[in-house]
Order: structure tokens, then sequence, then C-alpha cells
């Protein structure tokens, strides 16, 4: 039945996909415009992270940010819808600038196995076809509640036989990507979700502690895997996207995890701030604070008002 549901929304994303482009833009205005005057829960989350990470910012300039996230946000969402239900190769030709991919080949070629860090920053979706168009990878996900919902994604990110292999963010994950690693294969990770609870440590991003996964680093360190940041940032107002890979300091496989994390939030801090508005900002990713320091998550008085 989850899979029959599964199909039947995969249709609906079909139908909402297929918008042509200047229709989402325009539904991506009304959307963000909706949820700022609304005072919807990714509006109020959104302004209270651009308080936390950019202080020297007028109110005025956040709030223009903030309407900027949230269309964005819708955006990436629209173009999503888009970029599952369409045939891979059409979706790739929006790639139109390509930076860094000498670094991919080379560290395919080296044999030690390569992780990949893609922030959610531009469309990581489209990063994700690009990635399984080159070589077999293993994606880490945190699955959804709900079975359809998991069924949905593993209907719409499949690359074909055998190119993703999606791992759940649970229990056997670190030996099922380890392995992999240790095989020489490749690893996509998101690594600005907040950890649970015993899984990360606190590193500085953007100027405040956020708990970080630890995951990248312990993979890094005990497989000497190659690490890499990638992503595809969005040119302009379009549907065209560059896609760039850089690589990881040397610090991102320190033995020290707090150094280690500290190296890998720097690597995503410098690619939100090449352009705010992709970066997802509606994720409270200051949540949980340090230990013993009183301090409450910043985002409690939102929670109040719902």
């Amino acid at each position: 039945m989850s899979d029959l549901i599964a199909r039947v929304l995969y249709l609906l994303a079909t139908l909402a996909g297929a918008l042509p482009v200047s229709l989402q833009r325009g539904i991506a205005g009304v959307i963000a415009m909706l949820g700022r005057l609304t005072g919807s829960r990714e509006s109020r989350v959104a302004l209270r992270n651009l308080e936390l990470a950019y202080p020297e910012l007028s109110a005025d300039e956040r709030n223009a940010l903030q309407q900027a996230v949230l269309r964005t946000t819708a955006m990436q969402l629209l173009e999503t819808l888009r970029l599952w239900t369409r045939p891979h190769a059409k979706n790739l030709r929006l790639i139109r600038e390509q930076h860094g991919v000498g670094l991919f080949d080379a560290a395919l070629a080296d044999g030690r196995g390569l992780i990949v860090c893609a922030p959610h920053y531009g469309n990581w979706e489209l990063l994700n076809q690009w990635l399984a168009a080159r070589t077999p990878i293993s994606i880490l996900y945190r699955a959804p509640e709900s079975k359809i919902g998991e069924a949905f994604l593993r209907l719409v990110r499949a690359g074909g036989p055998d190119r993703v292999r999606q791992v759940r963010a649970e229990g056997p994950a670190v030996r099922q990507l380890w392995k992999t690693l240790k095989d020489g294969g490749v690893v996509g990770i998101l690594p600005d979700q907040q950890p649970k609870a015993g899984d990360g440590e606190f590193a500085p991003f953007f100027g405040m502690p956020a708990l970080t996964m630890t995951l990248v680093s312990r993979l890094a360190e005990r497989t000497g895997a190659t690490v890499l940041f990638a992503y595809c940032e969005r040119i302009g107002d379009g549907p065209d996207f560059a896609l760039r890979i850089e690589p990881a300091h040397a610090a991102i496989a320190d033995a020290d995890l707090v150094r280690a994390t500290s190296a890998l939030n720097a690597g995503v801090e410098h690619i939100a701030r090449r352009d705010p508005a992709q970066y997802q900002w509606t994720y409270k990713r200051f949540k949980a604070r340090p230990p013993g320091t009183g301090d409450t998550h910043p985002y409690l008085d939102l929670e109040r008002r719902r």
C-alpha cells in the first residue's frame, strides 16, 4: 500500500514539476510573501537564524534576506519536484558550469574511497543525480517517519540499478559506509544536520556553538578516504546551475573531534556565505546547546507561540 500511495504522489509531483519555470518562480514569490505575512514556522526560524548568524546586519537587511531565503526555499522545492520526475540526463543539462571536477576524478582514481560532503545549499538533489551519473554512490539519509514518505524518496532518488544505494542514518549505517569506503567507493553525506545526542561535538558555526556530526571525521580518519565538498549553486534567477567541488581542510580527518568538526563547519560556512539566500536557514541548526552552560535554545519562544 505504501508503494502504491508513493506512486500516486509521484504522479502529483510530476504535474507540479511540469509547470513552466517562470510560473514556478512566481509561485515561489507568493509562497515567500505569504510565509512572512502569516508568520509561518519557516519564516520565524529563518529570521531567528539570520539574527544569530548575521548580527551585523540591520533589521531591514535581515528582513530582505529573510524574504530571499523563503523565496529560494520555495523555489528549491518546486525545482526538486521537477528534477525528481524528469529523466536525469535532461536535468543534468541544467548544469551550465562545472568547477573542480578534476578533484573528484582524482579521488576516484586514487582508490582510497571518497566522502562527498553536500551541504543544504543550492539544489542538493541535482548534485545527487550528477554524482550517480559519474559513479555508484551510497547516500546517507534520515528516513521520514512515514513509510509512505520513505517509499516516495526511494522511488524518486533511484538512479538506475545499483547506482544509488540509500543508507538509513541509524545503527548499521557506519559499518555500511565504512565498508564502502574501504572498497574504494563513494559516500555522500549531508554534513549540516544536527545529529542525535551523543553522536556529535559542539563546534563553531557562524560564531555560535552548534552540535555537529562526527561521522564524516571518524570515517575519514579511520579509512584515509578523501573528503570533498560539493554543491550545485543556482545561477541567477533561472533554472541554471554551477557545479562546484572543493577540497576539505586536512583537519577534517583529525583525531581530535572538536578540531575536526570545527573544520567541517568552517567548510559549510564558507559555502553558505557565498549566497546566504541559497542556504537552508529554515532548519533549527542551533537548537542543541552545550551542556553545563545553562543556555536555552534560541527557538524556545518560537515554539511557545505555536
